[in-house]
């Protein structure tokens, strides 16, 4: 079992991402790195790996060690392969030969359905492309295992799993998990890392009690920059009396003490480091009044797939105003189709029989693809044309939730997937709307941008129906919780007896 050492590892890009980074990673450690999108975690990954070099420092590994990276997306060559053929060319080209053993017993260590297995890898579903990336690193025997957002795509299930995987796979090789969901960091990490563009803080510690150490760090060094700035105003005030003393006295004495006082001054205020500012904006959601009681009726509605096939029937339900409701159950039990129907009833009004909403409602929407951003548009082009707001107010949003001048001009397409995000959740706080239909609204957001979304939903006391994997979320929003089993909707007092379930 080896190890790695990153000695004052830096990485430069328009700005610093990281730098002055010491880090050992042995036997044993299961690490969570934590960042806000676009703050360098993919890329120090990548550095670990070896598909990168850091700007300024080294980053020391133990002779032959093996390192398996995990990235986002699927790579292009691997999408028309089976998922048997991209384990079996994830093995060493002299070992392939009668290792199918291996093979079969990594697919079936990940509880891989036996007509997934010869499925090509475009043709399965964004979950099990997540495993297999996760098998095919694995299979190779890494001495180092590096995760990046693994979480993305999974259903509550396979998340489950996941964790109690890589709680086991921890005690045979070292594993790095970069990780929006705070809940999975908690169950899989014995020590988080804060990355950050100046001095980046870690604790022996799992998210949230690393978090609250975090919290207290940040408010030492607020207060330390504090008593250093009065203590630099005070030297600078007696400085200056002490060079009037000496300029109407004419003693030298009284200049040079004045002289010496102003370059302490100095020599504090360049040592006082800036404090770290999580983002450079955020956004607010805003809630439009009404004074409708009840703003959604429905009453023996059939929510089916696409293609007819009836999925469950709502005899009853009543949104009314303020209520948070969270739609759990299984992937396919119906959770998007739930929602994707709740919009067009709101925007089709009578499209729908058996759904009456209220000629009050204001529908806020957004799907977990975020598809309802144009992918050829660039961002400023989208916020001035869908919301009429003039040229400098859409681009004073869009700085405000985080955009460059730069990136408003990307088109949509380019940008990450965590900036699609901040965009699609930008879109909706404009669309000013009374009742929030979101399904998987965290998906590819950071946790401050969760964080914030809580907040601006508890702070504005709107009305949501939320799908969600997310369990902090959850639990931080929602009010009334709806299972949807076996063809079956019904209210639940809250979502643990369903993740209990979900773990088997």
């Amino acid at each position: 079992m080896g190890s790695i050492s990153l000695r004052n590892v830096g990485v430069l890009a328009a700005n610093p991402l990281f730098q002055n980074l010491n880090l050992v990673i042995g036997e044993g450690d299961r690490i969570g790195l934590v960042a806000a999108n676009g703050a360098g975690k993919s890329t120090l990954l990548k550095c670990l790996a070896g598909l990168a070099e850091p700007t300024s420092g080294e980053i020391v590994r133990s002779r032959g060690l093996r390192i398996g990276l995990v990235e986002q997306e699927v790579p292009v060559h691997l999408l028309d392969l089976s998922l048997r053929e991209v384990l079996h060319r994830a093995l060493d080209p002299e070992d392939r030969d009668g290792q199918d053993w291996r093979i079969d017993m990594v697919l079936d260590e990940f509880e891989t359905p036996a007509d997934l297995r010869e499925r090509p890898m475009r043709a399965l579903s964004g979950g099990w492309q997540r495993l297999a990336l996760i098998a095919r690193a694995w299979i190779a025997e890494p001495d180092l295992l590096l995760l990046d957002e693994p979480t993305n795509h999974l259903d509550l299930a396979k998340l489950f799993w996941l964790e109690t995987w890589i709680g086991n796979a921890g005690y045979r090789a070292p594993v790095v998990v970069a990780s929006h969901d705070r809940d999975f960091l908690d169950a899989c990490t014995t020590k988080t890392l804060f990355l950050r563009p100046g001095e980046s803080v870690s604790f022996a510690h799992p998210y949230r009690r690393a978090r609250a150490l975090l919290d207290a760090h940040d408010a030492a060094a607020q207060a330390q920059q504090e008593k250093t700035l009065k203590e630099v105003k005070r030297l600078r005030q007696s400085a200056q009396e002490l060079r009037n003393v000496g300029i109407n006295s004419g003693s030298d004495a009284a200049q040079v003490k004045s002289a010496q006082m102003k370059r302490r001054a100095e020599a504090l205020e360049q040592g006082a480091r800036a404090l770290h500012q999580e983002r450079p904006g955020e956004i607010r959601l805003a809630s439009r009044g009404t004074h409708a009681r009840v703003l959604v009726r429905i009453e023996n509605v059939v929510v089916a797939t696409p293609d007819g096939r009836g999925l469950f029937t709502i005899p009853r339900l009543e949104v009314a105003q303020q209520d948070r409701i969270v739609v759990l159950g299984r992937n396919g039990a119906g959770k998007s189709q739930l929602v994707r129907l709740l919009h067009r009833a709101a925007t089709e009004p009578d499209s729908v029989p058996g759904i009456r909403v209220s000629p009050s409602l204001a529908p806020g929407y957004v799907d977990q693809d975020m598809s309802q951003l144009p992918e050829r548009t660039t961002a400023h082009d989208f916020i001035l044309s869908r919301f009429r707001l003039g040229d400098q107010r859409s681009r004073a949003v869009l700085a405000e939730a985080g955009f460059s001048i730069e990136r408003q001009g990307l088109p949509i397409g380019k940008l990450s997937l965590g900036q699609k995000a901040r965009l699609g959740l930008l879109a909706l706080r404009l669309s000013y709307p009374n009742v929030y239909l979101l399904d998987e609204p965290t998906n590819h957001v950071d946790i401050p941008g969760r964080e914030q979304l809580e907040a601006e939903i508890l702070d504005s006391d709107a009305t949501c129906i939320v799908a969600s994997h997310d369990r902090s979320f959850v639990n931080s929003i929602g009010t009334r919780f709806l299972l949807i089993d076996r063809g079956r909707i019904r209210e639940i007092d809250g979502p643990e007896v369903f993740y209990e379930t979900m773990r088997g």
